[in-house]
C-alpha cells in the first residue's frame, strides 16, 4: 500500500461536541493506559467534549498498485517513459476509504490546550468494514507502541492522544500536533525549487557556488529524514508491530525548511495496515488487513511463525528501500522528472532490481546528475545500501538498524 495525498484547506471553524464515547465495534481496548512522557498514568482521552475540532487540512485515500505490465525483455529503454503513463492510466486504483484530517486542540483537562491532529475514517455507510478495521487496528498498534515505558525514547513515531466516535459511526483518532507536513510535499517544494532555478533557456540562474551550498543542505536535510524514519522503524520491530504502509505520505516533519535540518524530527503515522508480528499472533489465523502479507509469505517460502516473522520485517524493509530510492531522487531533479510510480517501474521491471544497471543507465541523463552523485558518495554507498534493501531474496535484507548504522545514513559524507 501507499498513500496519496491530496490537500483541500478547506475553512471550518466551530466547536462540535459529541454525545457518545469513543468506542470500536470491533472489541479493541480502547482504553489500554499509556506509559512514559507527560502522560504516563494517563489513560487516552475517549471523552468528545474533551476536544474542540477546527478546520479542514486535507484528506488522503490509500492506491493499490494491482499490477506491473512491465517493459518486456529487450524493447529500447528510450520509450519507457510513454510506458510509465499508461502504468498510471491501467494498473493503478484507489481504495474506497477516504480520510479526512482536521486541526484541532484538547479542550479540558491536564492538557488542555494541547494542538491535535484529527484523523477521520468514515463509517460503514460510506467506508464500510474495512474503515472500521482500519481504524481499530490504528488504535491498537499505537497502543501497544505507547504501553512501553520506553516509548519516550523514540519521538519519531506520532502520538496518539486519544479519540471518539460519533453518531454516524465516523471514528476520529486525535494525534499530537507536530507537524502538518509530510515527506512528500517536502519533496514536492524541493523539485520545484531546482526547477525554478533554470530560465526558459535552459540557463542556470544560481552561481556553482549557492549550488554547492543548496545541494550540502539538500543532503543534510534528506539524510537526517530518514534517520528519524528508520528510528521509528527500528522501534516498530523491535516492539513486534509492521508498519506495512510505509512511504513519504506516511512521514510528518515538523518543518521543510532546509536551513532548519538541525531541528527536524520526522514522525512515522499511517498505522492502518501495521500487524502484529508477536509469535503467539503468527499462529493464529491472519486477520483481513494482513491477508495480502502471509499470501506472500507462503509464495516466498515462509510457513513457520519464525519465517512468517523474519519474511514480514523484510517486506518492511523493501518498502522502506522504494522510500530510500524515492528521498535519494526526487529532491534532487527537478519537477516532473521522475514520481514515485516511474521510480518503482524503473527498479522492479526495467532493471529487475539490478541497481547497479540503474547506475549506469541515470548517468547518461543530465536531469539526474545530482541524484546519482548523493548515491556515489563514500564511493557509492548510497547504491550499496539500495541493493541490499531491495534484494529479490528476503533473506538477504538488512534489518532496520543495520539500515540506520549504515555508513551512508551515518551522514560522514556529507
Amino acid at each position: 500500500m501507499m498513500l496519496l495525498t491530496a490537500h483541500d484547506y478547506l475553512s471550518l471553524s466551530s466547536k462540535i461536541c459529541f454525545v457518545r464515547e469513543f468506542k470500536f465495534k470491533l472489541g479493541v481496548n480502547y482504553s489500554r493506559p499509556r506509559v512514559g512522557g507527560a502522560f504516563c498514568k494517563a489513560t487516552l482521552i475517549t471523552n468528545s467534549d474533551s476536544f474542540e475540532v477546527g478546520r479542514l487540512i486535507g484528506s488522503y485515500g490509500f492506491m493499490n498498485i494491482t499490477s506491473y505490465s512491465g517493459l518486456q525483455s529487450g524493447m529500447d529503454r528510450e520509450y519507457w517513459p510513454a510506458d510509465l503513463g499508461r502504468l498510471k492510466a491501467q494498473d493503478v486504483g484507489e481504495g474506497s476509504v477516504k480520510i479526512r484530517l482536521y486541526e484541532g486542540r484538547i479542550a479540558q483537562g491536564p492538557l488542555r490546550g494541547t494542538p491535535v491532529i484529527f484523523k477521520v475514517y468514515p463509517g460503514q455507510q460510506v467506508g464500510g468494514v474495512e474503515a472500521d478495521l482500519m481504524a481499530a487496528n490504528e488504535l491498537t498498534a499505537h497502543a501497544s507502541l505507547q504501553g512501553d515505558s520506553k516509548a519516550t525514547a523514540c519521538p519519531n513515531i506520532q502520538t496518539l492522544l486519544g479519540g471518539f466516535e460519533t453518531k454516524t459511526g465516523e471514528q476520529w483518532l486525535a494525534f499530537r500536533n507536530d507537524g502538518k507536513y509530510t515527506a512528500s510535499d517536502y519533496v514536492k517544494v524541493a523539485s520545484e525549487k531546482m526547477s525554478k532555478d533554470r530560465d526558459l533557456g535552459g540557463q542556470k540562474l544560481w552561481n556553482p557556488f549557492e549550488k554547492d551550498e543548496t545541494i550540502k543542505r539538500r543532503r543534510y536535510f534528506v539524510t537526517k529524514l530518514l534517520q528519524g524514519a528508520f528510528r521509528g522503524l527500528v522501534y516498530m520491530h523491535d516492539h513486534d508491530r509492521l508498519h506495512q504502509s510505509l512511504g513519504p505520505a506516511s512521514i510528518v516533519l515538523n518543518t521543510m525548511v532546509e536551513k532548519d535540518a538541525a531541528y527536524l524530527v520526522p514522525r512515522l503515522r499511517d498505522l492502518a495496515f501495521s500487524v502484529d508480528i508477536r509469535y503467539s499472533e503468527l499462529e493464529g489465523d491472519s486477520s483481513t488487513l494482513s491477508e495480502g502479507l502471509w499470501r506472500r509469505a507462503s509464495a516466498a517460502g515462509a510457513f513457520t511463525p519464525m519465517e512468517k516473522r523474519a519474511f514480514g520485517i523484510a517486506d518492511d524493509m523493501y518498502e522502506a528501500g522504494l522510500l530510500f530510492a524515492y528521498m535519494a531522487f526526487i529532491p534532487f531533479c527537478e519537477a516532473g522528472v521522475m514520481d514515485s510510480l516511474s521510480l518503482r517501474r524503473l527498479l522492479e521491471n526495467t532493471f529487475q532490481l539490478d541497481v547497479q544497471a540503474m547506475r549506469e543507465y541515470c548517468l547518461a541523463d543530465d536531469r539526474l546528475h545530482e541524484a546519482v552523485k548523493f548515491l556515489d558518495l563514500g564511493n557509492g554507498a548510497g547504491w550499496e545500501l539500495l541493493q541490499a534493501m531491495l534484494s529479490r531474496d528476503f533473506r538477504q535484507r538488512p534489518i532496520a538498524e543495520a539500515v540506520l548504522n549504515h555508513r551512508f545514513m551515518a551522514g560522514a559524507f556529507l
